[in-house]
């Protein structure tokens, strides 16, 4: 008789325990706190914005376009790219350089050049366009050395913006700046390599994610500045210093057009929510790198 085949044995491997949840179990507390912040989130934020969504169309697509072809209503968003985009180059320049002194220098007065960058957070946007008034207007020292006004003008409102946004991009890159360290740097400097080399292929690119997500939150800084715009342009005279932010409140206080007002404020309030999802994307990109 022959005999029976051998049963081949196969190994079996155990199965890895599963590592636990390290989500915490939601409690009545937790429940009550998400709910609050939704609750909070909503009446401050989400109510305001759909309601100014539907008092904007209400009229219909027609009177909101027309609103925007308003040759006075382009010129003031034209006036608002251009001293936007001046405040954010601008900011970009003194952010990284001013970030660069603050992370890796030591020098005498530290502390108070970093308490003084922060001062446009802390200062009433009202109260800065007073103090260059002050300063840049026609009664002001800078007028009647140089004997030109410009706190109205063009340059008036890009600096006035320039100070208020100017925290945004510093404090962005200085953590990084921190973080990141000499140690390169003088490697590369070691080798011969000089600072702007060394600028360009080792700083820049270590502060290149935060500096991106500062210049985005400076450019919805900048294009929604009202208070210091507001008293160096003497309200915004239409079709020459009006930005689009003073253009919202002349059409509610001078003109009593609340339609007009809120077609501007919508377009105004598009952007920022355009700045807000590239800073997340920006973020997220920063936390997966």
């Amino acid at each position: 008789m022959a005999d029976a085949p051998a049963t081949a044995s196969v190994a079996v491997r155990p199965s890895a325990p599963r590592a636990p949840s390290t989500r915490p179990t939601p409690t009545a507390a937790g429940l009550g706190l998400r709910t609050l912040a939704v609750l909070y989130v909503g009446l401050l934020v989400l109510v305001p914005v759909a309601v100014l969504c539907y008092k904007a169309f209400e009229p219909g697509l027609g009177a909101f376009f027309d609103v925007l072809e308003d040759p006075d209503t382009q010129h003031a968003f034209q006036v608002t790219v251009v001293v936007a985009a001046s405040a954010v180059v601008i900011n970009t320049v003194l952010g990284i350089g001013l970030g660069i002194l603050l992370a890796r220098y030591r020098f005498p007065g530290k502390r108070l050049l970093d308490a003084l960058v922060d001062l446009p957070i802390a200062v009433s946007p009202i109260v800065v366009g007073l103090a260059l008034l002050l300063v840049y207007g026609p009664s002001g020292w800078f007028a009647s050395v140089v004997g030109t006004d410009f706190a109205s003008a063009k340059p008036g409102l890009i600096l006035a913006t320039a100070f208020v946004s100017l925290p945004l991009v510093v404090r962005a890159v200085v953590p990084v700046l921190a973080q990141a360290g000499l140690e390169q740097e003088q490697a590369a400097a070691s080798l011969g390599a000089n600072a702007l080399v060394r600028f360009r292929r080792i700083t820049l690119p270590a502060i290149r994610v935060a500096l991106s997500y500062g210049i985005v939150l400076c450019i919805a800084r900048c294009v929604g500045e009202y208070g210091a715009v507001l008293v160096l342009s003497n309200g915004g005279i239409a079709g020459e210093n009006e930005t689009a932010a003073t253009r919202v409140g002349n059409y509610i206080d001078a003109d009593q057009d609340l339609p007009s007002a809120y077609a501007v404020a919508f377009v105004l309030m598009l952007i920022a929510i355009a700045a807000i999802l590239v800073a997340a994307l920006i973020r997220r990109r920063g936390r997966t790198t």
